[in-house]
């Protein structure tokens, strides 16, 4: 491993060693990939990185919306005005203070790249933001929009930077510094080697007990393990991408040695994959492939023996514990002879002893991307591959990096693909609201025969004000997208963490993309 420094302190008397933990003062995690820009108003930063540095005004948790950096906050009558009442005692890392003009400036600043934001359907519903006294601040909505609290907790882009760093009024174009209010700043960076964070000993919430978390990059799998087992790293997590960056087996070799605790969430997510309905030259296209698809992978199987049972058999999009999502919906379970059935009534043949079904002189053939740095991944696509093969398809699998695989996504330059819902805080409402975003599933949903018919109900749940009426909206949406198999659910997912047996008070977030460092601290 590389002893690291930054540019600025490269002399030999400033070098600082990362090469090893210190196991009872520091966190040093793995990760696959360098945190990236922090810029929390875009998204190619680290979720985990910025979620130390940033915060929204309220937070989402188990029991509902809490407090965060609003005390508390009114509702007008029509749903269009929230007024939220600030802190007092809050200021940004570089000593400025946090007010309604701070508030003002960011929220102000997201909206001014509405394009970049169009997957969160509030981006689409802020009319204005209004200074009302320094600690008072109100946001004026074009519509009544219940998800409103929901999506102003997320990790990003609702969150706020010093007014300082913006460029020119603005964080579209980039932003000269990263600081936040949250409970660690960004100390020193050194891109794809490591990144340093330290307590913000000022913290409105008092300062953590852990004073440094350092992000080292690591290839996930074998490095990773051997980096864990000479103390170079401390610390392992999923990722904002849902990649673990060790199997199940080596995570358990870490237990049994002793020297390191497994926690894991309650489940968060659905893992599966997503099938670009709008790939009209692709078999992909046809619902009668997607659903052979569905029927021909064994979650059972994937469920024992490639997450050890620590991830359960997901049948639909959403488990029945997310809200609206307790819906009666046909179940798929692992059929091969039913998956070949299906392909043979719409006219997928093998002829002469072929392996590869054709149709109309067209091979049935497809690819599937997978996160290059998760090992799960990986094994379920070369799982899965073998399976296709078993009802005539032919499936060519490609490991990519997770950002390339995301432009995939937003492009629709893709056949199938692994990816993940957002998690108990966001769904259902920001995983569906996705299905009208070209950045996120819109190629996913508009091939489909329904596509217009999904839409316009997606439209009418947002700003319904109604409950009765959107259980009834979400559950003709989930009927629709299950019925056209365009999301094929694999397992539910949680979120792991490996750490050093002495590390106390591991929890949780709902956001799944986070963790709460500032809660924990060393025994």
């Amino acid at each position: 491993m590389l002893v690291a420094c930054s540019a600025e302190n490269s002399s030999s008397e400033k070098k600082e060693d990362h090469t090893a933990a210190n196991s009872e003062s520091e966190l040093i995690y793995a990760s696959a990939k360098d945190i990236n820009d922090l810029n929390p108003h875009l998204y190619t930063g680290s979720m985990p990185a910025q979620g130390m540095i940033y915060e929204s005004l309220v937070e989402n948790t188990e029991d509902g919306i809490k407090p965060l950096l609003a005390e508390t906050w009114e509702v007008s009558e029509d749903g269009k005005v929230y007024t939220f009442l600030l802190r007092k005692d809050v200021k940004f890392h570089d000593g400025e203070p946090f007010n309604a003009e701070a508030v003002k400036k960011n929220i102000e600043a997201v909206q001014n790249n509405a394009e970049k934001h169009s997957w969160i359907k509030l981006s689409s519903k802020i009319k204005s933001v209004n200074v009302i006294d320094e600690h008072t601040v109100e946001i004026v909505l074009s519509d009544a929009y219940y998800p409103t609290l929901v999506e102003l907790s997320m990790t990003r882009p609702y969150v706020f930077i010093s007014p300082k760093d913006f460029k020119n009024g603005e964080t579209k174009d980039g932003v000269n510094g990263f600081n936040g209010t949250g409970p660690y700043k960004l100390s020193e960076h050194k891109i794809d080697e490591f990144a340093t964070f330290t307590a913000n000993e000022d913290y409105w919430n008092g300062a953590p007990t852990i004073k440094k978390i350092t992000s080292k990059v690591l290839p996930a799998g074998e490095t990773t393990l051997l980096a864990l087992q000479k103390s170079e790293v401390n610390f392992v997590f999923t990722d904002d991408r849902g990649a673990d960056s060790l199997n199940v087996e080596a995570m358990n070799q870490l237990e049994d040695s002793g020297d390191y605790q497994i926690v894991r969430s309650e489940p968060m997510n659905t893992k599966l994959i997503v099938a670009n309905s709008s790939r009209a030259d692709n078999p992909i296209s046809e619902t009668a492939v997607r659903e052979a698809v569905w029927y021909s992978i064994d979650r059972k199987t994937i469920s024992k023996d490639i997450f050890n049972d620590t991830e359960t058999v997901a049948n639909t999009l959403f488990s029945p514990n997310v809200n609206y999502a307790d819906v009666d919906l046909k179940k798929r379970d692992y059929d091969v002879e039913k998956a070949k059935e299906i392909l043979e009534q719409n006219g997928w043949k093998i002829e002469n002893g072929e392996d590869v079904r054709t149709k109309d002189g067209k091979e049935l053939a497809m690819k599937l991307y997978y996160d290059s740095n998760s090992a799960s991944q990986k094994t379920q696509a070369e799982f899965i591959q073998a399976s296709l093969t078993e009802i005539g398809v032919q499936l060519e699998i490609i490991g990519e990096e997770s950002t390339s695989i995301a432009n995939r996504r937003s492009t629709g330059d893709y056949d199938l693909l692994f990816n993940q819902t957002w998690g108990l805080a966001y769904d259902p409402q920001s995983t569906i609201a996705a299905f009208t975003s070209e950045a996120s599933y819109l190629h996913t949903t508009k091939g489909i025969d329904k596509a217009d018919e999904l839409y316009n109900k997606i439209e009418q749940v947002m700003v319904s004000t109604d409950e009765q009426t959107r259980k009834k909206l979400y559950a003709d949406i989930l009927t629709i997208v299950h019925d056209e198999a365009v999301f094929i659910p694999i397992t539910n997912g949680s979120v792991t963490v490996v750490a050093p047996k002495n590390v106390n008070d591991i929890s949780f977030k709902q956001t799944q993309f986070e963790l709460p460092f500032e809660l924990m601290n060393f025994k």
